[in-house]
């Protein structure tokens, strides 16, 4: 039973405080790159970050195949998807979920200013993955922008409450956000790549309009990475615009994308959907090193 003395506003404070901890061990568990990023924050902006990867985590579960795994059938995956926004935009408009993520992403998003115009096209992408079998160019920039480039805002928001975060003027945010964007979509992307079989022959998906990903070829293959390197190249004046110690952090999974590129780029393309390229703990490790030092990744 819970402590009976304990002031309401105290045990919400424990409550939240558990659930963002809970949240922290999410992205300890599924993502190696992002968490070593993460551990060169200052403790509350980690916790947060943590808050927001957390959520959108379990919904990308829901329709990567867990929720199946479970037992559920198509119809079920797509309510269960339904029923997990609904009860995010519950809790964005009373500050609290029985959920823990939930519960934690939204006291994230509270405190930080942001809400539905970005977690409603978050859910809108979670839900054409269940729709959308091949893309083309309208449907690729839409998926893309809602599954990742949002995702980039939200942390965003959080980094641009920090004081060094050079965010005065309206030019300034709107050079952040655009940069924002751009890198959240280099991370797509090369995520795209390196689940190319995963995605074709598991999940039924083919992303990429006009690449088979049975039939990659390498000129196909030099234009997408083409096209990522882009991103990670124009997302750069807004990363040396973060708060030093942010702006450290997002180096760090600046480099570790710039280098599963860099990776990708010597494989055959036609072994691409053979094999999930990744990068070694100790390349990890040189690379968060020279972040660390301030200096400016670059391929």
């Amino acid at each position: 039973m819970p402590d009976s003395d304990a002031p309401p506003l105290a045990s919400l404070r424990l409550y939240t405080a558990t659930a963002l901890a809970a949240s922290g061990s999410v992205i300890g568990r599924y993502s190696t790159s992002f968490s070593l990023a993460c551990r060169t924050l200052p403790p509350a902006v980690r916790r947060d970050i943590a808050g927001i990867y957390a959520l959108v985590r379990v919904a990308d579960e829901v329709v990567d195949g867990t929720a199946g795994a479970a037992g559920l059938e198509a119809a079920r995956v797509r309510t269960a998807l339904d029923e997990y926004e609904a009860a995010v935009n519950s809790a964005l408009a009373t500050g609290f979920a029985t959920d823990l993520v939930i519960h934690g992403f939204a006291d994230v998003a509270r405190r930080h200013g942001f809400g539905r115009e970005l977690t409603e096209p978050f859910f809108a992408s979670m839900r054409a993955d269940l729709d959308v079998a091949e893309h083309d160019g309208a449907s690729l920039e839409s998926y893309i922008y809602g599954s990742a480039e949002v995702v980039g805002l939200m942390c965003l928001e959080v980094f641009m409450d920090m004081p060094g975060t050079r965010a005065d003027t309206p030019e300034q945010r709107d050079m952040l956000r655009a940069t924002a964007r751009r890198l959240g979509a280099a991370f797509q992307k090369v995520n795209f790549l390196r689940d190319l079989g995963a995605d074709h022959d598991q999940l039924g998906r083919t992303y990429f309009p006009g690449a088979d990903p049975a039939h990659l070829d390498e000129t196909q293959k030099a234009q997408l990475l083409a096209d990522l390197n882009a991103d990670l190249d124009a997302a750069m004046p807004g990363i040396l615009a973060l708060d030093r110690r942010a702006r450290r952090a997002v180096l760090i999974a600046h480099g570790l994308f710039a280098e599963l590129s860099r990776r990708i780029e010597r494989v055959p393309a036609g072994e691409l959907t053979r094999q999930r390229i990744s990068v070694p703990t100790a390349v990890k490790l040189r690379i968060a090193a020279r972040s660390l030092s301030d200096s400016v990744v670059t391929r």
